[in-house]
């Protein structure tokens, strides 16, 4: 699915003496036990180690067989944290079954100031089972970032240090009390660099966020 990037992380790590210092998180996505087990055998041979902090269940694929597997390995110590991931809003009322009948570290979902679904019953649910939240697409869809560009930035940005379209809609997700981390995609270190800066200093409170979205017309 992710084409040649578990090796290449894995060639830069064990290059750079990395691997005490990352997070690695990656995923299965395929049927059956047997093919899952497969499939995160090679991902430990492509990322150069013994160990991975976090291994998910793609789009829930046949999440049963592989969250059995993933719980033997998390007692084995082969992976410290494990959970499942979706990113469509059609898949919520499963995602809940999951996260209420399961007992996982970590879900991925979409969430953005746009696409709030999420809040309605998935992150709270999360702060009640002790789930840390990983955040797919905060960045928006639908081309949130290109209608938004060359528009100026609201009065309120500067309240939160923010200083570019990315950070605000970045401190909106990463805001909330349930999202652990927020995973902006990009292929651009500029844009890496622009990003950061969205990680520290002040957050919105629930006034602001309210705010935030009346000011976009979300």
């Amino acid at each position: 699915m992710y084409g040649r990037a578990e090796s290449v992380v894995g060639d830069l790590l064990g290059a750079g003496h990395g691997h005490d210092k990352a997070f690695l998180a990656t995923k299965v996505w395929t049927s059956g036990k047997a093919a899952g087990t497969a499939q995160m055998q090679r991902s430990l041979e492509r990322l150069r180690t013994n160990h991975i902090d976090l291994l998910q269940v793609h789009n829930l694929l046949d999440w049963r067989a592989h969250l059995a597997t993933l719980r033997g390995w998390k007692q084995e110590g082969r992976i410290k944290y494990f959970g499942v991931t979706h990113y469509a809003e059609s898949a919520h009322g499963e995602l809940e079954m999951v996260m209420r009948n399961e007992r996982l570290d970590f879900v991925q979902l979409n969430y953005a100031i746009d696409d709030r679904a999420a809040e309605k019953r998935l992150l709270p649910l999360a702060t009640d089972r002790g789930i840390a939240i990983l955040v797919n697409r905060p960045l928006g869809g639908g081309g949130l970032m290109r209608t938004l560009a060359g528009k100026p930035l609201p009065d309120w940005a500067v309240e939160i240090g923010c200083h570019s379209w990315s950070q605000i809609l970045l401190k909106y997700v990463i805001s909330h009390p349930a999202v652990t981390c927020a995973i902006p995609g990009t292929g651009q270190p500029e844009h890496m660099r622009e990003n950061a800066p969205a990680g520290s200093g002040l957050f919105p409170d629930a006034a602001l966020r309210a705010r935030m979205i009346a000011s976009l017309g979300f």
